[in-house]
């Protein structure tokens, strides 16, 4: 049985954008900021694409077969960073990532 003692901290990072391709690059961005620091990291896992679908009419109140669907793909990683020193914390925190980027950032 373990005890708290034993029990290692977490930084646990949830990364949302709706592009995959920067979404990439700043997980790489953020592992090599760890790695700088020598922190443990687990990820970056990449979780479910969650896909919202809009129909709309194309037309105010005539034409109704006539629509137009949308799509918005959100993309998700996480990031763990095992026994966070504040160096990488205050390195994180100071990152400069491009806008369209959504971190969550928690200590588990």
């Amino acid at each position: 049985m373990a005890t708290k003692t034993d029990q290692k901290d977490k930084l646990r990072l949830r990364i949302k954008a709706y592009d995959n391709k920067l979404i990439d690059n700043s997980c790489r961005q953020i592992v090599q900021v760890a790695k700088r620091h020598d922190a443990e990291i687990i990820g970056p896992i990449p979780l479910p694409t969650e896909t919202r679908k809009y129909t709309v009419n194309r037309s105010t109140f005539v034409h109704k077969n006539s629509r137009e669907q949308f799509e918005l793909r959100v993309h998700k990683r996480l990031i763990d960073i095992l026994n966070p020193n504040v160096a990488i914390i205050e390195s994180l925190s100071s990152l400069n990532l491009p806008s369209g980027i959504d971190i969550e950032i928690k200590m588990v």
